[in-house]
Formats: C-alpha cells, sequence, structure tokens
C-alpha cells in the first residue's frame, strides 16, 4: 500500500461520517481546531467552484477577507467560552465576487473539531422570502376555503328567495331588481367556485414537456392580442420530461402571461409590446428550503410598466389585483398550481422589465 493510500482511505472514511451534512443547502465544512478543512459538503463546493479534495487539507481561514476572526472564534469556541458564535464575514471565490456570508460555528462531540455553516446574506434573505410565501400560501388556501364555504350556502337561500320572489312579483320595474339579485349571486357563485377549483379537481399526473405548455399559452395569447404584441421564445430544448399536471401549469402559466399581456395594452397600442417565455436548467439551487440538482426556470418577462409599489409585496394574495375590473385571482391560483408541483413562483419588477420566475424540480 502506498503512502497516498491511508490518507485517502481516512478522506472517504471521513466522507461516509459526514455524508448527511451533503443533503443541506446551507455551505458547510468540517475543521480542525487551527482551522485546516476535514471535510466540505456539495454545496461549498459548488459555491466556491473548487473541488472538496481541493479544500480539503487547506486553512478555511485563508479563504476569508478577515481571517483573524474565525481564529479568534476557533480560540474562543476551543476555550468552551460560547457555544455558538457567529459573525458576518466575506468568503473569497475564485474568479468571482467575495460573497458576504452570516458564519456560525460549533464546536462537534468529537475533540478538536468543529463545524462551520456559512449562510450567504443573499440566501438568506431569498429563503426567509420564500419561507413566507409558502407560510402566506398556505394561510390564504385555509382561509380562502373556509371563506367560500361560509359564502357558498347563504348565496344558495339568497338566490332561492329572490326566484320565488321574483315569482309573486307583478311590477315590471321590481321584477328587475329581483333580476338584478339573481344575477349577482350567480357572479359570486362563479367567484367563489374559482376559489374553490383548486381543491376540488383531482391532478391527472404524466410526462410533461414544458415547452409543449409554452407553445399552448403562447398559441392561446397571441390569438387574444394578435397585432401589437410579439412573445418570443428563448428556449433550451434540453430541459427533460418531468411528472406533473400537464393542465395545471398551462392554467398557471397562461394567468402570468394574460396579467402580463393586459399590463402590456398602452405598448401594444404602439406595436412594440414584447414578452420573453424563457426555459433554463438550473443546478444545485435551493427553494423552498431545500436544495435540488436540477430545477427548471421559466421566466416571463415582459417590458411593461411593471407591478405597482403598492402591491408588490401582496401580488400572490386572493383578491389582489393592478387593473381595475381584475379578480385577483390569477397569480394565486397560478402560485398554487406550482406549489403542487414542489415548486415556486418569485416577481422582480422595475418599470420596463418584470420577470415572473417559475421554479421546478426537475428528475
Amino acid at each position: 500500500m502506498t503512502a497516498a493510500q491511508p490518507k485517502t482511505a481516512r478522506r472517504a472514511a471521513v466522507g461516509q461520517r459526514y455524508q448527511a451534512l451533503d443533503l443541506l443547502a446551507t455551505l458547510v465544512a468540517v475543521i480542525d481546531a487551527n482551522g485546516m478543512v476535514l471535510w466540505s459538503n456539495a454545496a461549498l463546493e459548488d459555491t466556491l467552484g473548487v473541488s472538496r479534495r481541493t479544500i480539503a487539507g487547506l486553512s478555511l481561514c485563508d479563504w476569508f477577507e478577515a481571517p483573524e476572526l474565525l481564529q479568534n472564534a476557533l480560540a474562543s469556541a476551543g476555550g468552551n467560552e460560547y457555544a455558538l458564535i457567529r459573525y458576518d464575514d466575506r468568503i473569497r471565490r475564485p474568479g468571482h465576487e467575495p460573497l458576504q456570508v452570516h458564519l456560525l460555528l460549533a464546536q462537534m462531540e468529537e475533540a478538536g473539531r468543529f463545524l462551520v455553516e456559512l449562510l450567504p446574506l443573499e440566501q438568506q434573505a431569498r429563503m426567509e422570502r420564500e419561507e413566507r410565501l409558502l407560510e402566506q400560501a398556505q394561510a390564504n388556501k385555509e382561509l380562502i376555503r373556509n371563506l367560500a364555504h361560509e359564502i357558498k350556502n347563504p348565496l344558495g337561500g339568497i338566490r332561492g328567495a329572490a326566484q320565488l320572489l321574483q315569482m309573486e312579483l307583478d311590477s315590471r320595474e321590481l321584477i328587475e331588481y329581483a333580476q338584478v339579485i339573481i344575477h349577482e349571486a350567480d357572479r359570486l357563485q362563479v367567484l367563489v367556485d374559482r376559489l374553490l377549483a383548486p381543491h376540488r379537481r383531482a391532478r391527472v399526473v404524466g410526462d410533461v414537456n414544458i415547452h409543449e405548455v409554452c407553445e399552448r399559452v403562447r398559441a392561446l395569447v397571441l390569438a387574444e392580442f394578435p397585432r401589437g404584441l410579439t412573445v418570443v421564445r428563448d428556449y433550451d430544448t434540453s430541459i427533460p420530461e418531468f411528472r406533473g399536471d400537464r393542465e395545471q401549469l398551462i392554467q398557471a402559466l397562461l394567468n402570468i402571461v394574460h396579467n402580463a399581456a393586459h399590463a402590456l395594452e398602452r405598448r401594444i397600442e404602439q406595436g412594440d409590446a414584447e414578452i420573453v417565455l424563457r426555459t433554463r436548467v438550473a443546478r444545485q439551487i435551493t427553494f423552498g428550503k431545500q436544495r435540488y440538482k436540477l430545477a427548471l426556470e421559466l421566466h416571463v418577462i415582459d417590458n411593461g410598466p411593471g407591478v405597482p409599489d403598492e402591491i408588490k409585496d401582496r401580488i400572490f394574495y386572493p383578491l389582489v389585483s393592478g387593473k381595475d375590473g381584475g379578480s385577483g385571482l390569477g397569480l394565486n391560483l397560478a402560485q398554487t398550481f406550482v406549489q403542487q408541483h414542489q415548486g415556486l413562483i418569485e416577481c422582480d419588477s422595475v418599470p420596463g422589465r418584470t420577470d415572473f420566475k417559475l421554479l421546478i424540480p426537475l428528475p
């Protein structure tokens, strides 16, 4: 056995011991009291752009702009002064800008070993935002279902009473009033049905080609807006099929694209309205508190006026709309359908460019 073989065997043993840490979305390293890296997870490897074999045996302190902070933290943790130490620093990345991170250092049960967890501040903010979106979606779902059922029961009674009243009335004017009640009750019934629709219909799961979904939506929107609107295809044809409900995804994408088209009405009149449908594969991406090796990124980008500031934080809430006469259900339903595919919709909007990004895990 060569001298290199025991070293390789030791590294393999260490890797097996900490294998579960590879499942974490955050950047993790196991170091000794001198700061030497004993093991690092895939997330850290991907972020630094350096293989874990290269990282192992190097001093983690040297990767930071302020290495003395980690050295001091190791001394404090090793002296049992603190159970957990945290601070902010910037980590160097070859060929990239330094990354601002929040560092957490804790002593492990094994003597002389420390666990370092690095949370990119941008990623931390994004994770918090996604967590809020998921919590909002769950709260909205419960609120909608309860509210819809509470409305549905008396609504039937109101409509039935108005019909009976209409049959007893002789005055044409009073009959018209009764018909107004019936008409408005029917309109509310349609709204209630739309609120309950995502929770009623059973999902039909099959193989989904996302570009077939995009082409279907593109055809529908161009049929409604045949002049003044260009829908640009920017597809990554290497994206594999995945399991999902095709009709739900068509409806989700249609709601987003339809909203974009309505926001572009002024540009459509000028003849320079544009919507871009862009598909890409995202690798080693984290959303919904989970890390995925592959995910679909579907962007719907328009050159409209942008989402109004007063509703930016609430656009996925039910009954929130940026246009007159809108029901405020389109984006809420789209978010619900995408979340049923373990995905998420995010929005980034400034005047002149609004980007709705759908993220869905790929096999």
